[in-house]
């Protein structure tokens, strides 16, 4: 069955309430008509990374629940879910079964052994795109006295697997099959740009070699009435590839081109990516990461993303960096912006409203972040108990209190908005970009005699939504 055109949720599966039944609470008696589908984050066990170093992915963490918990979900709403196919956990089954036996073990050619790739030198070191300050490999102590190397991308305890292996597909699909049992509609392919591996090369998005692995998954995904969600975040053309291989691409750019929008009163750079951007992709403003700058590097100048940077990160906290930039004190060392969107926007309530009215007209299907639903604002004293700076944007919700975060008179401007997104007949139409000067944005939709319209003015923050009532046919508006 295929997706729904109507809002997804973004949230980790204990982070509001404190656990998936807990989470299920709130969408039943709050939210049921403001989401179709909901994104939950790794439910799976896991020993780093925020949940994203996966043991299995046919586990629920018993902390968050059980597959009961999940099904329940799933029968109600479309489900996303995370796949991790760049790498497992260093204390999965498979990885410790290779620590017992070494080369002997049924799993060995699972992971990317570094020494038998051949000789890399220290040209092809500087070359591969790194996530951490040294270089992405690790030292095995075997348990029979060996040595080996294998590929960390991430951190230590996440082993990156091998695509050059039939081993490593055969797992995905166990994986793709078993979730896709449990009502999941849409895998998210988590940093799917790590997957290639060749000497020589970046080691990142490698050409064409991840497209076949992608197409692999979308062919495999078929089989299981799933759909692909690859995340990656670079320049946008990758968008355009991800499109035109009949998966959805993540709309990446949206957040900065928004914000730049309402700080710089200018909607020229918006429009320009709005008249293009692919018309089947998820749209955010907001996610468990931070706001990402390498996506708008070919459609901002350089010097309105300094301007951006400057603005959003006097209130965010540190900023995440490229490690191979060749000038950390460059723009194109800035990777992430770890800040929540509401206090991106100064915490103006009309400006917030009416990124949201933007977001919700620009062609997809949109998902709102947990933290943005309920328009939170840093969290420095988890970002500063973890000492990671994304943290700032995870805060821990119990039920109570997102149920008191629901109530505010913010929020409560939001979810009718929300509701006219998911029940117009107009957004299973035509989307029209509208005229508009440099500091307005208007958009519409039309679907038969049905019509939606909105008209953003950048100056006063104000959206105005114009729209045939499909019941009675009568002409109505909202102002947002």
């Amino acid at each position: 069955m295929a997706l729904r055109n109507a809002i997804q949720l973004i949230t980790y599966p204990d982070r509001l309430g404190g656990n998936l039944g807990s989470l299920y609470t709130l969408l039943d008696r709050h939210l049921a008509d403001a989401f179709s589908g909901v994104h939950l984050l790794p439910m799976y066990p896991s020993n780093a990374d925020g949940g994203f170093s996966p043991l299995t992915h046919m586990e629920v963490d018993p902390r968050y629940g059980d597959w009961a918990d999940v099904e329940r979900i799933s029968a109600r709403f479309d489900l996303c879910v995370d796949l991790v196919i760049s790498h497992i956990s260093d204390e999965s089954p498979e990885f410790l079964d290779f620590v017992a036996h070494g080369q002997d073990s049924p799993y060995a050619d699972l992971f990317v052994q570094v020494d038998k790739l051949g000789e890399i030198s220290l040209e092809d070191l500087a070359k591969i795109h790194i996530r951490k300050e040294k270089e992405p490999f690790r030292d095995v102590h075997l348990a029979n006295g060996e040595t080996c190397r294998v590929w960390c991308t991430f951190t230590e305890r996440q082993i990156d697997l091998n695509y050059e292996s039939p081993l490593t597909y055969q797992l995905m699909e166990r994986y793709m099959a078993f979730l896709a049992a449990r009502g999941v509609k849409l895998f998210r392919l988590d940093a799917f740009g790590y997957t290639t591996k060749k000497i020589g090369s970046s080691c990142f998005l490698v050409e064409p070699d991840v497209y076949r692995i992608l197409d692999w998954f979308r062919e495999t995904g078929e089989k299981y009435g799933a759909e692909m969600l690859p995340e990656v975040h670079d320049h946008i053309s990758y968008q355009y590839a991800i499109s035109r291989r009949h998966m959805r691409p993540y709309a990446f750019a949206l957040p900065p081109l928004v914000l730049h929008a309402f700080l710089s009163g200018q909607s020229r750079y918006l429009k320009q990516w709005l008249r293009m951007c692919p018309r089947n992709q998820i749209t955010v403003l907001d996610t468990h990461d931070g706001i990402c700058i390498p996506d708008v590097e070919s459609m901002l100048p350089e010097a309105e993303i300094r301007f951006l940077v400057d603005e959003v990160s006097t209130r965010s906290a540190d900023p995440i960096m490229r490690r191979s930039a060749v000038s950390v004190h460059s723009v194109g060392a800035i990777y992430q912006l770890t800040c929540t969107f509401y206090e991106a926007l100064l915490r103006n309530d009309d400006a917030y409203i009416a990124a949201r009215a933007i977001q919700f007209f620009t062609p997809g299907i949109p998902q709102v972040y947990y933290v943005g639903l309920l328009a939170g604002c840093n969290d420095f004293e988890l970002c500063s108990a973890t000492g990671e700076a994304r943290d700032v944007n995870r805060h821990y919700y119990s039920l109570e209190e997102a149920e008191e975060a629901l109530r505010q008179p913010l929020v409560q401007r939001l979810l009718p908005l929300m509701r006219l997104r998911n029940s117009h007949p107009a957004f299973d139409g035509r989307f029209e970009l509208n005229q508009s000067g440099e500091r307005s944005v208007a958009m519409a939709w039309r679907h038969g005699e049905h019509y939606c319209r909105v008209y953003v003015d950048l100056s006063t923050c104000q959206a105005i939504i114009d729209y045939r009532d499909p019941e009675d046919g009568s002409e109505r508006k909202m102002r947002c």
